[in-house]
């Protein structure tokens, strides 16, 4: 079988990755040099702890056991099974904590209700206040600037993989069959198209309005760090973001406890991981309404450094890097991804949202099991 994947991003390259690992040829066609978008543009963090449980959780811990495995054959993805920790401060963020722990699904996710001691333990870089911390211990990392680029160096050295960048897709042809801007045919017996935030154009044409829609964020790099940050870091806003942290819990710490102003005004919380050379990954906000802002602004970076400091106990280093990413989201929220046929042997895959990094390895691992591969 031969396979056509269009985009480069880390959805792209893991569906290129599943049909290469069944024994099957890829034309692997990206319309830039290389993916520039929100695969690059994230934490690189395979993160379990807030996703809502049921199919999200379980694709969530599905692409943990793949992203391990592919780690261990692939160093250059920089996989590390870190784990997170969650710090708390008060009463109506403790309980939250102790409603993720309650769970049912709590021992698939690794919970535990650290104390700061303990915590400090796994994580000596909190020297910061706080009264207990959650403990996610299936929580990950990958390196998110380099892991398409390693990905696609072993799927080379397969034989079966080609590359095919500065090349945009401007028409699907027939059922198994795509043509490029630069007017050539590239056909097999399947196509997927892993567009990302690209929802224009040739995907308004083939597959019409889809329920789909782009997300703006900002985030951060530090200088080193000058020590190991040994877990990923999430603050308590993050239990107003994400599902897992729904709870009579969580409504009474809406209703009693306001989020620092800047943080609701930029729909904020704080993830924090260390890349391989020491600086630290930090963010992020969101941003819905159309159409974006075409700059940065100061005032979440200023609300971040704060809360960071507050947590390390310590001055950030200096900020080398910011930056702006868009990805795509499914409308409904409860959906993992949206994955339509679009025409016989046609199929567009997008829209994840935040959670592409975390999912794609088992997002694509189900698009070849439907599409029998």
């Amino acid at each position: 079988m031969k396979v056509i994947v269009v985009g480069a991003g880390v959805v792209g390259t893991m569906h290129a990755w599943q049909a290469v690992e069944r024994g099957h040829e890829v034309v692997h066609i990206e319309r830039e040099a290389e993916a520039r978008g929100a695969s690059l543009r994230n934490f690189g963090q395979i993160w379990v702890s807030g996703r809502a449980g049921g199919e999200e959780l379980d694709t969530a811990l599905r692409a943990r056991e793949l992203w391990e495995a592919v780690g261990a054959r692939v160093p250059g993805l920089g996989f590390r099974a870190i784990g997170s920790l969650t710090p708390v401060r008060g009463d109506l963020e403790l309980a939250v904590a102790e409603a993720a722990v309650a769970r049912a699904d709590a021992p698939a996710r690794g919970y535990k209700l650290l104390t700061p001691e303990e915590a400090r333990a796994v994580n000596p870089a909190l020297r910061g206040a706080f009264d207990a911390a959650l403990w996610c211990e299936r929580d990950a990392a990958v390196e998110p600037r380099t892991a398409q680029l390693a990905l696609r160096e072993a799927l080379l050295a397969t034989g079966r993989y080609t590359f095919l960048p500065n090349r945009e897709v401007r028409e699907v042809v027939g059922e198994h069959a795509v043509r490029d801007d630069h007017g050539d045919l590239h056909s097999g017996d399947a196509v997927v198209l892993c567009t990302g935030a690209w929802l224009s154009g040739l995907v308004r044409e083939v597959a019409g309005p889809v329920p789909v829609r782009r997300v703006r964020l900002q985030m951060m790099q530090t200088a080193p760090l000058g020590e190991p940050l040994t877990t990923s870091v999430a603050d308590a806003d993050s239990f107003r973001y994400y599902p897992a942290y729904a709870s009579g819990a969580l409504d009474a710490l809406n209703a009693g406890q306001a989020q620092d102003p800047t943080a609701a005004a930029h729909k904020m919380q704080l993830l924090m991981v260390q890349r391989l050379d020491g600086g630290l990954t930090i963010g992020d906000t969101h941003e819905y309404e159309h159409p974006f802002a075409f700059d940065t602004v100061e005032d979440p970076y200023e609300h971040l450094v704060q809360v960071v400091e507050s947590l390390l106990g310590r001055p950030l280093p200096a900020i080398r890097r910011r930056w702006a990413g868009v990805y795509a989201q499914c409308v409904d929220t409860t959906r993992v991804v949206h994955r339509q046929r679009v025409r016989d042997g046609v199929w567009l895959v997008t829209g994840p949202g935040g959670r592409g990094m975390t999912c794609s390895p088992a997002i694509a691992e189900k698009t070849a099991n439907e599409l029998g591969w």
